[in-house]
């Protein structure tokens, strides 16, 4: 989902001291007088606290915002109209057989998409989306109502129509940013943010009839959505509440400034935990005891909360809350990382775009959450010189921590790969390949069980195959350099990768959309084998968003949306049949305007594919 989000402010580095590796527990000691039996949050470093009360948990707050406010505000004044998070950069699963390798044991197969029709970075981790399906079942929301479909016969069928109000009874979205779903046992869980970015609305629908659907709970929250996962039957909301929208005065008069300072500093010392973080009907939803606090004051100030929700039993929730504002954040099957990042200014077009600012202090601080039913609990923490483009640029496997960073001010003029490892509270270093890219920006990563492609560019498109096959000595393997870069990759097998992006001249100069075809069969000689170039002006919506691709194994054909023109936008399936190392290409004109952005290809069990636009749902004909 696209939407332009406005964020203006003062500028606050980002960066965190060493992990000392302290041992301490948030909360009251287990077993003292009036404390619980064991604490909220376990803490084994200094890196996060916890305030002894909620008095001085306010008082961390308005002591870190004392130091941000001036004469015209938060420096200026802070908006946030943000959307749900739907995509960014990624990327890559075909033959049998392992690629050639001299290290040997590198495999590409982790990666596939998801049963519920939406291609999702991780198996086992399920993504919102605004199509889901299950079984003869397909759930949609369009223009603030969930539809319901029966998929199983000749054409889908409209079973209902479900309006999705918040629970002041009004529309939980009004135009841009709109809402997305995930599917849990029979019940859809709704999230949807208001137009101003300001507040979110779960709602939990019971589809036991999918003709006649029941909403069982409504529950709308102060706070900005940024990411959903699914868990199992555990579904996590990422909600982040940045710094508050005061009534601030304004200079005037000979000594204006000095008036308007004090005055706005009055008013940031009258603020309540209400402003600070997320509210249900004006009461906190986390416990004084849940929100773990920096040591570092220079981390953007904000609240960062993880939300676990039970569908099938919506008012049964957990939260766990860091005193940050980030909204790079990565899911893997059994952890929960955050990247404190430092805050954005400016124009920004899309959630998750690669726009990263370098932090003053040129690291990135990572925090490490366990996940473990509905439990979210903090394990460790660390930092890593440089930027971090987006969460595709983050993965986990066997208990390491792999990151694809981009240059600061603490690096060369390059990119690199580090691997992480949790020792105690701690996240260490571990091994690291440097010098990808020299003078290149990271275009997309895809990280398999040992391996990492990773895509950089500026006159050309160096694809680099790293094997991590041993974390502490990761090692390049090999690299290839054509025109163009590609955004996303995707796997068709262990031997194959398609990668969705921009056809570029030998100066730079992008021309349209490309999708190419590349062998990683030998990792030390990787190959481009086929492209397909789309014409002028085109756009590659896997590139923004990767739930616009669908890779169907058995039919070895891949089917992406493609799109041109920012007025009279048109949109078109691309369908790309592999065979022979080769990419013939057929183009389906499907959508127009601003709906092309939610035009989704769903794959059915029957080996079918659905074809999801503005206003019709029907069946896509593979074969032209």
């Amino acid at each position: 989902m696209r939407a332009r989000r406005i964020i203006t402010g003062i500028i606050v580095g980002a960066s965190l001291a060493a992990a000392v590796g302290v041992g301490y527990a948030l909360g009251s000691e287990p077993g003292s007088p009036g404390g619980p039996s064991a604490p909220p949050i376990a803490l084994a470093n200094a890196d996060l606290g916890v305030a002894a009360d909620c008095d001085d948990l306010l008082a961390s707050y308005v002591e870190r915002a004392l130091e941000l406010v001036g004469p015209y505000g938060w420096g200026g004044g802070a908006v946030d109209l943000g959307v749900m998070e739907g995509g960014d950069s990624a990327g890559a699963s075909e033959d049998a057989g392992a690629p050639v390798n001299p290290r040997g044991g590198v495999s590409t197969s982790r990666t596939t998409s998801n049963e519920s029709g939406t291609n999702v970075q991780e198996v086992g981790v399920d993504e919102s989306d605004v199509v889901k399906v299950a079984g003869s079942l397909l759930l949609r929301l369009r223009d603030g109502e969930l539809l319901a479909y029966d998929v199983a016969g000749a054409e889908p069928r409209l079973l209902s129509s479900t309006r999705i109000d918040d629970a002041r009874g009004t529309s939980a979205w009004v135009g841009d940013p709109g809402g997305e779903l995930v599917l849990v046992d029979g019940r859809a869980v709704v999230v949807g943010t208001s137009d101003d970015g300001l507040s979110s609305t779960v709602t939990t629908v019971d589809l036991a009839d999918p003709t006649s659907p029941t909403v069982v709970d409504a529950t709308t929250i102060r706070g900005r959505a940024s990411a959903v996962r699914l868990h199992g039957d555990v579904v996590r909301v990422v909600l982040q509440n940045g710094l508050p929208e005061l009534d601030f005065s304004f200079p005037d008069g000979a000594f204006g400034q000095l008036r308007a300072r004090l005055r706005n500093r009055a008013l940031v010392r009258e603020t309540t935990l209400a402003d600070w973080l997320p509210t249900v009907d004006g009461t906190p939803l986390v416990d004084c005891a849940d929100v773990a606090i920096p040591d570092d004051d220079e981390i953007a100030l904000g609240t960062t909360t993880v939300l676990a929700v039970d569908p099938a039993d919506p008012t049964a929730r957990t939260t766990t809350a860091v005193a940050i504002d980030s909204d790079l954040s990565y899911f893997s099957t059994d952890r929960f990382y955050l990247a404190a990042a430092g805050p954005q200014w400016g124009w920004i077009d899309c959630m998750d775009c690669r726009t990263t600012w370098p932090s003053s202090s040129g690291t990135t601080p990572l925090f490490a959450f366990a996940l473990d039913g509905a439990e979210t609990t903090y394990v460790a923490s660390g930092e890593v010189e440089g930027t971090i483009a987006d969460r595709w640029s983050m993965d986990a496997v066997g208990g390491s921590l792999r990151v694809a960073v981009g240059p600061s001010s603490e690096t060369g003029n390059f990119n690199s790969v580090l691997t992480l490892r949790e020792d105690g509270s701690e996240l260490v270093a571990d091994g690291r390949v440097d010098r990808l890219g020299v003078d290149e920006q990271i275009k997309s990563v895809r990280w398999f069980d040992d391996l990492a492609i990773v895509v950089t560019f500026r006159q050309t498109d160096p694809l680099y195959a790293i094997d991590l096959t041993d974390p502490a000595a990761p090692v390049l393997l090999g690299e290839l350099k054509i025109p163009g870069f590609s955004e996303y990759l995707h796997p068709l097998g262990e031997h194959r990768l398609i990668g969705m992006g921009q056809d570029a001249s030998p100066q730079g100069v992008t021309r349209g959309a490309q999708a190419a075809l590349f062998d990683v069969t030998d990792l030390t000689d990787p190959r481009q084998l086929d492209v397909v170039r789309y014409a002028k002006n085109t756009q590659a919506g896997a590139g923004l968003d990767p739930r616009q691709f669908t890779w169907l194994p058995e039919q070895r054909v891949a089917l992406t949306v493609v799109s041109e023109g920012w007025t009279g936008t048109t949109g078109w399936v691309s369908v790309l049949s592999l065979a022979d190392g080769s990419m013939a290409n057929r183009m389906v004109e499907v959508e127009h305007g601003s709906d092309v952005a939610d035009v989704r290809l769903v794959p059915l069990a029957s080996g079918r594919v659905v074809l999801v636009t503005g206003d019709d749902v029907s069946f896509f004909e593979l074969a032209g």
